[in-house]
């Protein structure tokens, strides 16, 4: 997708940063108005201030989805003759299973090859496992990936003696000391998977374009199996590239890198990219964590383009398939992001790139700052004056203040558009222009759309504790390290999720208890936040079942992508292939 000019970028920019800060700023009147019915107090003026930041942030999403809507993606610039570049698909790994990863790679290798340019790609298994044994088991087990594709020569793999800088310092790794024999570069998760037609696209608009420096897909959640797993794949599926096309007009040429599932031009990569390693402990200090943000911003200062093309498809992965995964996957980002503060005033960054340090902090704070404001409401009734009924001296009649209900509903309802809307008018885009065929139609795709947006309602308070726990946990100072992702179905037990959330709960039942002493008029109001902090063990392990409904259909069912079919042959393959060396070995 060719980038807009600098021009309309700056322009799209003061657009849509202008309408959320009046947005926020109506909200804030809006409130203010509301809270002088019993007379302005510092409670007042704090709640409406928290009120102008969330309001900001949420409208700031919304009309990212109403810009991505307003556009179709242009057509990039690419060629069309052989690719001339010599490829690395570099594939880190973390203490994973051999017999999840090396499938997957054998997979993109079959789909590499049909595209006829297989030999111009070399794929390079990064593994930075620390545990000996499970490190023994990944080399016999890149032995069976060998016979398994008879790739001797274009697949490799090596382990490094320290993981020092975790995954971008297993990349940069890499670079230093192979990168010369490489042209691009095609960084993916252990989870990922890439149809070999997208890597050469990939490849192709990189050649057609010498000052593109990053090349990011949106990747599609695949293989989800929990009610939470299928209503997340759904909706990445349904909502993100209109999401994604809006930031990609806003963003323009400093676009932004997820980690993965992306192609670098290495020299660009390695000349740019060096991350330093921050002063002082972590969570703040050491080595950067969310380093993908941080390199998308060290290529854009050195006059490199980093862009994100929506309409790339072909390009997969896997997502955490029940609520207490997510959470502590997010811990690790809210870390990562939350360490961007340090490098705010870094030297040279573009001021877009700073614009995207500063939201990406604001991300993780915002339920912080919402639940700030619903303590705050509940604690308000302490600092309300008391009502003077005989404001004018000699004046024989009381003075009732006036009530303003209506401004409390416009502002509710306000704030209830910023949330919904955006998905409600990507559903009517969806029927209009018939994309929701690939949803299982108009009305399962209206009836998917209904099921997420209630499960989103009844888990966004309980992620609303999780992120908040995770914001005072790294002010702390606690770091919360790097664990490997956690696999498998995620199906999780009653009492397993009364373990992970009961904290919550005890929150939910003392906010409650102190919303009935002190402001019992806002229990209707606090129920749709309190009711799922109460039943979160229930919620959790609800979500995290296998899910059976007909609900949340994507276009990559029931008709599974090629690489999906390539990814389950090679699965039975090796395990029969591992069967049959056990039986050897014994």
């Amino acid at each position: 997708m060719a980038a807009p000019a600098e021009a309309k970028v700056a322009l799209i920019r003061f657009v849509l940063l202008t309408g959320s800060i009046l947005i926020g700023c109506g909200a804030f009147v809006l409130f203010m108005r509301f809270g002088a019915a019993d007379g302005l107090d510092v409670m007042d003026f704090l709640r409406a201030s928290l009120i102008l930041v969330s309001t900001f942030w949420l409208a700031w999403g919304a009309l990212q989805a109403v810009a991505g809507l307003t556009t179709r993606t242009p057509a990039a610039v690419r060629h069309d003759g052989p690719l001339t570049s010599r490829i690395a698909v570099l594939v880190p790994i973390y203490n994973e299973s051999p017999a999840d990863t090396f499938p997957r790679i054998a997979a993109m290798d079959a789909s590499l090859r049909q595209t006829g340019f297989g030999e111009r790609f070399h794929i390079a298994i990064l593994s930075d496992t620390r545990d000996e044994v499970a490190a023994k088991a990944e080399a016999q087990a890149f032995e069976h990936l060998l016979r398994l594709t008879a790739a001797e020569g274009r697949i490799f793999y090596r382990r490094r003696s320290t993981n020092q800088g975790r995954k971008a310092g297993n990349i940069q790794d890499f670079f230093t000391r192979s990168g010369a024999a490489y042209d691009l570069a095609v960084i993916l998760d252990a989870d990922s998977l890439m149809e070999g037609d997208t890597m050469v696209e990939m490849a192709r608009r990189m050649e057609a374009d010498p000052r593109l420096g990053l090349l990011q897909t949106l990747p599609q959640i695949v293989k989800a199996r929990s009610r939470f797993g299928r209503a997340q794949q759904f909706a990445a599926s349904f909502y993100s590239a209109i999401f994604c096309r809006g930031q990609a007009m806003m963003q323009g040429r400093t676009g932004p890198f997820w980690g993965h599932n992306a192609i670098v031009r290495v020299r660009a990569f390695a000349e740019s990219c060096g991350l330093p390693e921050l002063s002082g402990q972590p969570p703040f200090g050491g080595h950067i964590m969310s380093h993908d943000y941080v390199e998308a911003a060290l290529l854009a200062r050195a006059g490199w383009h980093v862009r994100v093309d929506d309409d790339l498809g072909g390009s997969y992965e896997e997502g955490p398939e029940n609520m207490v995964l997510h959470a502590r996957r997010d811990r690790r980002w809210c870390q990562g992001n939350l360490q961007h503060a340090r490098l705010l005033f870094a030297p040279g960054l573009k001021p877009w790139s700073r614009f995207i340090f500063l939201q990406g902090i604001l991300a993780y704070l915002a339920p912080v700052i919402w639940l700030s404001f619903l303590l705050c409401s509940i604690l308000a009734p302490l600092f309300v004056p008391p009502p003077d009924y005989f404001p004018v001296e000699g004046w024989r009649w009381p003075v009732v203040p006036v009530s303003q209900p209506s401004q409390a509903i416009a502002l509710a309802l306000g704030i209830l558009g910023l949330l919904f809307l955006p998905k409600l008018l990507i559903l009517i885009d969806a029927v209009a222009c018939a994309r929701s065929a690939g949803f299982g139609g108009a009305w399962r795709a209206t009836g998917s759309v209904g099921a997420e947006l209630l499960l989103s309602i009844l888990s966004a308070p309980v992620f609303m504790m999780f992120n908040t726990r995770s914001v005072f946990q790294v002010l702390a100072g606690r770091d919360g390290g790097w664990p490997a992702q956690a696999r498998g179905d995620g199906t999780m037990t009653l009492q397993e999720a009364w373990t992970a959330s009961r904290w919550i709960v005890i929150t939910g039942i003392l906010v409650g208890g102190l919303a009935t002493w002190l402001a019992p008029h806002l229990l209707v109001w606090l129920a749709p936040v309190l009711l799922p902090l109460v039943i979160a063990p229930a919620l959790i392990a609800w979500s995290s079942a296998p899910s059976t409904s007909t609900l949340f259909r994507t276009p990559g069912e029931p008709e599974l992508p090629e690489i999906l079919r390539l990814d389950v042959q090679f699965r039975q393959r090796w395990a029969i292939g591992a069967d049959s060396h056990s039986k050897t070995a014994a």
